[in-house]
């Protein structure tokens, strides 16, 4: 039996609507329709077509229902910017991402989710009460991958065609998750890692996650946890220049942009003075990159530390790309710069051969 739902999934992950796969695939528009609604179900051929159309294994679609994320519930930083049908995609690589965390759940116990709701503090508040919970103090942020997947965030990577997407979060029942575009400087990385922790933190499933007020708090949330107001005031001279602040942000591991909002936002930098910096920091290439920035990116501990154990048991990623109903390359975007590329291989085992206990709890 074929089910609808994972059609659907498919053709919104391969970004195509249905008259451009009803194209693509060779099969009508209103039987395609028809299809995805479950009013008929495809021949095997017919799956067959749909599946090379789609670059999904035919078992893919044969699965269990699938839900998919939740429109509602995700935080967008660019919606107006970005087209319906590229959220869609990313919302549907999201899914899947889902679907393995949900495989991984299953074998390995991970961290529980340690992520406060609290309710309506400001942004400045609500960073400074994570990190008294977190046990950070005012020293610079470690590792941010590690530190959300400690406290039970499940962090993925948004697949590479999707760059316009910056990142997105959301709570998918009690378990949070993040993803983030692995195509930007590692001090962006960051901050768009602090800036989703914004969102589940301050804007919940029963709260406000979209729109420019979302987005500003989630800024000055990431802002205030990457680089706590003592510990700026500590280190940073009033009216530093330029050389300054770039030699500063490798104290937070920040974007030298980053740091010069902060400044300005803490009353280090009057308006002349951050207008000034910001016009030079620009000058020399610091508004859409970081050069001799940071080379080394903030990797997954968790999903290197499953791969790890599977590959111990003779279980390699194929195979659980394959039990999962995807190809390696699919799986392999969900995991990009995220931890160590995963290849096909021959002669592995079954993935539900291994099921040994893995703690990851830090």
């Amino acid at each position: 039996m074929v089910t609808p739902s994972r059609i659907t999934l498919a053709r919104k992950r391969r970004g195509l609507t249905l008259a451009e796969l009803s194209e693509l695939a060779g099969v009508s528009l209103q039987s395609l329709s028809n299809y995805e609604t479950g009013r008929t179900t495809p021949r095997r051929t017919t799956v067959g077509r749909l599946a090379e159309a789609l670059d999904f294994p035919e078992h893919f679609f044969e699965g269990p229902e699938v839900d998919e994320l939740p429109v509602e519930g995700i935080s967008w930083r660019a919606r107006s910017k970005t087209s319906a049908r590229t959220l869609d995609a990313a919302r549907a690589a999201g899914t899947l991402a889902a679907l393995l965390y949900d495989w991984i759940d299953e074998r390995f116990r991970l961290p529980a989710a340690d992520i406060p709701s609290l309710g309506k503090p400001d942004p400045e508040t609500a960073a400074e009460m994570v990190r008294t919970r977190w046990g950070l103090g005012s020293a610079p942020a470690p590792n941010m991958v590690h530190l959300l997947e400690a406290h039970g965030v499940r962090v993925f990577s948004l697949a590479p065609e999707y760059a316009e997407v910056d990142a997105f979060a959301l709570w998918r029942g009690r378990n949070p998750f993040v993803f983030l575009n692995t195509m930007k400087s590692v001090e962006r990385g960051r901050f768009d890692a602090a800036h989703e922790l914004g969102h589940l933190v301050m804007h919940g499933s029963d709260r406000e996650c979209s729109g420019p007020e979302a987005e500003r708090q989630a800024n000055d949330f990431a802002s205030a946890f990457l680089m706590p107001a003592a510990s700026v005031i500590g280190h940073m001279p009033a009216g530093a220049h330029v050389d300054q602040i770039l030699k500063g942000k490798t104290i937070w591991k920040v974007s030298a942009m980053a740091l010069t909002y902060r400044m300005h936002d803490l009353g280090l930098l009057t308006d002349w003075q951050y207008r000034s910096v910001c016009t030079e920091l620009s000058t020399r290439g610091y508004r859409k990159a970081e050069p001799e920035g940071m080379k080394k990116r903030e990797s997954s501990q968790v999903l290197t530390k499953v791969f790890q154990g599977l590959r111990s048991t003779g279980v390699k990623p194929a195979a659980v790309a394959a039990e999962l109903g995807l190809t390696s390359d699919e799986m392999n975007k969900m995991l990009f710069g995220l931890t160590i590329t995963m290849v096909d291989g021959g002669g592995q085992r079954s993935a539900t051969e291994s099921r040994r206990a893995l703690s990851l709890v830090p």
